[in-house]
């Protein structure tokens, strides 16, 4: 891994609003498209371990638990380093931990231990964690503060381009060979190994590619807020003394753990209670309209955002999305599924504007800052859990206010909640 500091020149984003960053932009969206694709691939391996290990529903659900908790732990510890060794080196060691959990795969298959592979999940995750906390606020920071949002939203698009992929990539080349050998329990746990080999080789040849890149090197003592004022980053000497950042964690813990909690239980929905007609393979079909949809959101929400603030935009499609879980739940048949399909749609764009939001005038502190919004992802580990128990006291239609209390908070973000306070108390 070599260093660039010496052949990357310093960037004051402030001062340099016309700098052409899309070669910079362009390489860190595979970034985006990866981790998107891994992540997804979880929805794959959740079957897939629980045939081998004869897993039940909860021990299943580690998976998801272990990939999300590595947030929690990791993200503070991730925007500490990249404050002291930069974006572009906390984006290689991202990459290059990321890789050594997939590699882990190998020997977690060759033994049978499921332990084994929730400690190549792990490290796996914590290099995705790394990667996040690196790249989002870098596309952040890469232009002009106005259009954050819209830029991250772009680069998010192909991080839902990544999940839409996945599932297929998944079935074709782990649950259908698995499927060949259904007797053969070793043949079944070597199934992953030659896909996770294959995606470590990816994220090592892309770490290196990075590494002899020349990225700007950013300063971030000196970026401006949305709005065009000055950073605030002298006025607060933790970013946890931004009351909008610590909001905006909140947030993001409620977006994921909407979202994720949505996913989750969609084929059930589907083919339970409002669909019975359907067949689970069936039903399994339409949850690619929910993810696809996310990708879409975001292509269009890159241009919306261009024209309108970030918070209205934001506040709009928490408010429709509220409203269509509602619907959902108060209907049947395919009014209550393309509601709740619709969702994603409006989820698209909540990720990356509530990230840019709460960064917004952090200065300094938005390494730090970047490290505690990518801990609140520990939502998709709880909240999907909570909802799981209501289902099962309540059913699986009505536990589905989880998501809508969600989506009522993020509403309050976007109106009132991301204004940071040294704004609002001049407004």
């Amino acid at each position: 891994m070599a260093s660039s500091a010496p052949a990357a020149r310093k960037l004051n984003v402030s001062t340099e609003p016309q700098a052409n960053y899309t070669p910079a932009l362009t390489v860190l969206t595979s970034l985006f498209f990866m981790w998107g694709f891994i992540t997804c691939l979880n929805d794959i391996l959740i079957p897939h371990l629980q045939d081998i290990f004869k897993l039940n529903y909860t021990q299943s659900m580690l998976i998801q638990f272990t990939f999300f908790t590595a947030y929690f732990i990791v993200s503070v510890p991730s925007g500490l380093i990249i404050e002291k060794i930069g974006y572009k080196r906390g984006i290689v060691i991202g990459l290059v931990t990321a890789g050594i959990g997939c590699l882990m795969f190998y020997p977690a298959a060759g033994q049978q231990s499921y332990p084994l592979f929730l400690t190549a999940l792990f490290v796996l995750a914590s290099g995705i964690t790394l990667l996040q906390v690196s790249a989002n606020p870098y596309v952040a920071i890469l232009g002009k503060p106005e259009t954050a949002s819209s830029r991250l939203n772009l680069t998010q698009a192909f991080n839902s381009l990544g999940t839409t992929i996945a599932p297929y990539l998944g079935s074709l080349f782990i649950l259908s060979a698995a499927t060949g050998a259904a007797a053969d329990v070793t043949t079944q746990a070597a199934a992953v190994q030659v896909p996770y080999l294959g995606l470590a080789a990816a994220l090592f040849i892309i770490a290196a590619l990075i590494g002899f890149f020349k990225l700007p090197e950013v300063e971030t003592g000196d970026i401006t807020s949305a709005d065009g004022s000055k950073n605030m980053d002298g006025s607060h000497q933790s970013a946890w003394s931004y009351r909008h950042l610590v909001l905006g964690a909140l947030g993001i813990f409620m977006y994921v753990g909407g979202e994720v909690s949505i996913g989750s239980f969609l084929v059930k929905y589907i083919n339970k209670e409002i669909m019975p007609s359907f067949s689970v393979p069936q039903a399994g079909t339409y949850l690619s309209y929910y993810w696809g949809g996310a990708m879409v959101g975001r292509f269009v929400g890159a241009a919306v955002l261009q024209k309108f603030k970030a918070g209205k935009v934001l506040a709009f499609n928490a408010g429709v999305a509220a409203l269509l879980v509602i619907i959902s739940m108060m209907t049947t048949g395919y009014i209550a599924m393309w509601s709740i399909l619709m969702v994603g749609l409006f989820n698209s764009i909540m990720f990356p504007t509530i990230f840019t939001l709460g960064l917004d005038g952090l200065g300094k502190h938005t390494g730090q800052g970047s490290g505690i919004l990518c801990m609140a992802i520990v939502g998709g580990a709880l909240l999907p859990l909570l909802q799981g128990y209501f289902a099962d006291t309540i059913g699986i239609q009505h536990a589905f206010f989880i998501p809508v209390l969600c989506y009522a908070y993020i509403l309050f973000y976007g109106i009132k909640g991301h204004v940071p306070s040294y704004r609002a108390a001049t407004a």
